[in-house]
C-alpha cells in the first residue's frame, strides 16, 4: 500500500533489527532513539539514559523509581539502552562497531547480599518445640 519512501529510514532500520515478535519492546526503544531530542550523537545517548534509567521519584525512597521506570525490571534497562543507542546510531549514521562500544554511564547495582543458612542449635531439627501442625 505504501512505498518505502513513506517510512523514515531510521525507523525502518529499527524494524529490521528488532523484527522478532519478542523484540517489539526493543524496537519501540530503538525508534525512541531515532526520534530523540538532541542535535548531536552525545545528546541522543543522554536521552537514551534518561529514557531507560530512572531515578527514584521521591528522595530516599528507592521503590519510587518503579513509578516512572520506562522498561520495567533493572535487567531491561540495559537492553532498552542498547536498543535506543542503536536508534541514535541509525539517525546519525554512526558505524555499528562504534554503536556497540557505547555503555551506559550508570553504575550497575551491587549484587544482593548473600544469605547464609544458619545451622546453629536453635535451628537444628532435634531442638524444635513440639508444636502441632494445625492451622487456626
Amino acid at each position: 500500500m505504501f512505498s518505502g519512501d513513506w517510512t523514515p529510514p531510521c525507523g525502518s532500520c529499527c524494524t529490521k533489527k528488532y523484527a522478532s515478535l519478542v523484540q517489539i519492546p526493543w524496537r519501540v526503544f530503538c525508534k525512541k532513539g531515532c526520534n530523540a531530542d538532541g542535535d548531536t550523537w552525545e545528546e541522543c545517548i543522554g536521552k537514551c539514559t534518561e529514557i531507560c534509567y530512572k531515578d527514584p521519584v521521591l528522595e530516599d525512597r528507592q521503590w519510587s523509581a518503579y513509578i516512572d521506570r520506562s522498561p520495567g525490571q533493572d535487567s531491561y534497562s540495559l537492553e532498552c539502552f542498547n536498543a535506543c543507542v542503536s536508534g541514535c546510531g541509525y539517525r546519525f549514521e554512526i558505524p555499528t562497531e562504534k554503536v556497540e562500544e557505547i555503555k551506559p554511564n550508570r553504575p550497575s547495582k551491587p549484587p544482593p547480599p548473600e544469605v547464609k543458612p544458619t545451622t546453629g542449635p536453635d535451628t537444628a531439627a532435634g531442638s524444635r518445640e513440639d508444636v502441632p501442625c494445625t492451622s487456626a
